[in-house]
């Protein structure tokens, strides 16, 4: 056959970006295409943590861990779902993973021991030093053009080419281009899930639907079509990641460290909502269903701890997205709600934390314990992240038919093959979910489709 390439990467995202890596340290040719302006999607909007079970990291730090344990942790977070061999095979790949990134790659990921966060009974979430994706992103397109890999931005991928059932290639056609054909021994589908397309959220994920989307613009969830219309069963299509505090108006997030070491969020009428510790995903929805906006209340010991150790939040501060109350009627001015009822609302959220009473939403977790005096508020509000559900894939990343059988030269990771966050809503997602397909798939999709190529 034919080709321009041996193996074609959809998307220079994380996913695509470890894809491309894979395949060219297998001594493939790849063509990576990015519809976007720029690399990253939605592994440049995040903290960069990825999680990995075993690693070298961990054990020089005391951590004892292990893929058995990662898995059970997952799945007790996101109960049962349709691809929980994903789960095991991840776990499994992540400790050589990181390991393999970091020798290999010069890619900077560093175990963060002063917390688990969502999901997690152990410390073993790896990020880069500053805890922000963007520099994950810049470490691995360096490693890729290191490797002789171009990423091409501006290009949009606007199908498969299938002869005689075998994807062969992809056609480009875009606004800003003319429109060509690339031919290649294999392709991977890395271009993200449907976060960004509201018809699909409409149809899938209908209680987020609404909220707004701090995702990646790019994904629209055309290359979860292309598989299904081959014949790959969707799979846990209600799942997403959502945020249950963005900071508004600013757009970055609210750390949800602030909430694990003792911040509450509250309404516009001055009340909590719920039990802030079940994750900054599981709460989005308990946000949503209440107001449009909500306040994160916390302390200044809070407040410079996060600010310390996450530059975003840093960042955040230093904007004045962090409003300084001196006490509680401060606290309600800045909402906007009556003095008497934020008064009794964290009244009773510092007994709770104290252990003198039971916290009305069964809260057992208050970090550093009750807040103090003055108090910081940030404005926020509930978005969606980025979609879970997607199409099946086997231990290879190939993409999979009802039948059992793979769709010849197709490989999938990321946000297009089915996440491993539950099957419906935001609580079954655990700190690093996202990163973890996007960057485990993706590794495995790009070996396999050179390996592909090769025959």
């Amino acid at each position: 056959m034919e080709r321009d390439v041996d193996v074609i990467v959809v998307g220079a995202g994380g996913c695509g970006l470890t894809a491309a890596i894979a395949a060219a340290e297998a001594g493939a040719s790849v063509a990576l295409l990015e519809k976007e302006d720029r690399a990253g999607g939605n592994t440049w909007l995040s903290t960069g943590s990825v999680p990995a079970a075993g690693s070298r990291f961990q054990k020089d730090a005391g951590v004892d861990d292990s893929p058995e344990t990662m898995t059970a942790d997952l799945l007790r977070k996101s109960g049962p779902h349709d691809a929980e061999e994903t789960v095991a095979l991840l776990a499994r790949e992540s400790a050589a993973l990181v390991e393999w990134l970091v020798d290999d790659h010069a890619v900077d990921l560093q175990l963060i021991t002063d917390y688990k966060h969502v999901g997690h009974s152990i410390t073993r979430l790896h990020a880069p030093a500053a805890r922000k994706g963007e520099f994950l992103v810049k470490d691995l397109v360096a490693a890729a053009e290191r490797l002789g890999v171009e990423v091409i931005t501006g290009n949009p991928v606007a199908g498969l080419i299938v002869e005689d059932g075998e994807v062969v290639g992809v056609r480009v056609a875009g606004e800003r281009i003319e429109e060509y054909e690339l031919r290649a021994g294999a392709v991977v589908l890395a271009a993200n899930g449907f976060g960004g397309n509201r018809e699909m959220l409409s149809k899938w994920i209908p209680e987020i639907a609404e909220a707004q989307y701090f995702g990646a613009h790019g994904s629209t969830g055309e290359a979860v079509a292309w598989a299904d219309e081959l014949g790959s069963p969707l799979a846990n299509m209600g799942a997403y990641q959502g945020y249950a505090a963005v900071a508004y108006p600013h757009g970055s997030i609210v750390s949800w460290t602030t909430v694990e070491m003792g911040a509450c969020l509250l309404s516009p009428q001055g009340k909590r909502m719920g039990d802030e510790t079940v994750g900054y995903s599981a709460f989005a929805p308990v946000v949503s269903a209440v107001t449009e906006e909500s306040w994160v209340v916390l302390d200044q010991r809070i407040r410079d701890y996060v600010k310390g150790n996450e530059e975003e939040f840093a960042d955040l501060v230093g904007i004045g997205g962090v409003v300084e109350a001196a006490d509680e009627a401060a606290v309600a001015a800045i909402i906007g709600a009556d003095e008497a009822i934020v008064t009794a609302t964290l009244g009773e959220f510092a007994q709770a934390a104290q252990g003198q009473a039971s916290d009305d939403f069964a809260r057992t977790d208050f970090g550093f314990g009750a807040l103090q005096k003055p108090y910081f508020v940030v404005r926020s509000i509930p978005a969606l992240f980025h979609t879970q559900g997607g199409v099946t894939v086997t231990d290879t990343a190939a993409v999979a038919r009802a039948d059992g059988t793979t769709v010849p030269g197709l490989f999938a990771g990321g946000g297009v093959a089915a996440g491993v966050s539950g099957k419906d809503g935001a609580d079954g997602y655990s700190s690093g979910n996202g990163l973890l397909t996007a960057i485990g798939l993706g590794r495995i999709a790009g070996t396999n489709a050179a390996q592909t190529a090769a025959r």
